[in-house]
């Protein structure tokens, strides 16, 4: 596993999205227009807190579009589980399939395993975060061990607010 720190640049990555487009980190990097990109990875479809927070995510997007914000989402879920998902919510955000765990493992996301030492629900990812600049430079970070204590929706927006305020 990767350990990177903050304004390391992110690990590359190339994942298919939900909508069959595959994205590519450095390609997005290259085309970008000035957006910051705001990675997610969530435990799956089965999980309420996730779908809360995606669903928090949605309805307050127009922050994001509005501070150049691009949220990206990745989960190891089953396709057809998440492809259910999307037509349920709708969500406007690309939803990231990571079945070979190579983007969990370049981003040091929690794994909770068969060693884990309560049960969860089996094996899983935990929730992560990751906010990148316009060079892909880490400006921020969260990785969870367990489902509760993540940030909501409020706390990114107050999060990115304060570092842009404060950038160097």
């Amino acid at each position: 596993m990767s350990v990177f720190k903050l304004n390391d640049k992110a690990p590359d990555f190339k994942l298919t999205g939900l909508d069959r487009k595959e994205y590519h980190l450095a390609e997005m990097l290259e085309q970008n227009d000035e957006k910051w990109f705001l990675l997610i990875y969530f435990r799956g479809s089965w999980c309420p807190a996730c779908m809360e927070e995606l669903d928090e995510l949605e309805d307050t997007k127009s922050y994001f579009d509005k501070h150049n914000v691009s949220l990206i989402t990745v989960t190891h879920d089953e396709k057809s589980s998440l492809e259910e998902m999307m037509q349920e919510h709708q969500f406007s955000f690309p939803v990231l399939l990571d079945e070979d765990f190579s983007f969990l493992k370049a981003y040091d996301v929690h794994y909770h395993g068969e060693d884990a030492p309560y049960e969860d629900h089996g094996e899983h990812a935990e929730p992560a975060y990751f906010l990148l600049n316009e060079n892909g430079k880490v400006l921020y970070q969260q990785r969870q061990t367990n489902p509760f204590g993540r940030p909501h929706a409020k706390e990114i927006r107050k999060t990115i607010s304060y570092i842009r305020k404060n950038l160097k």
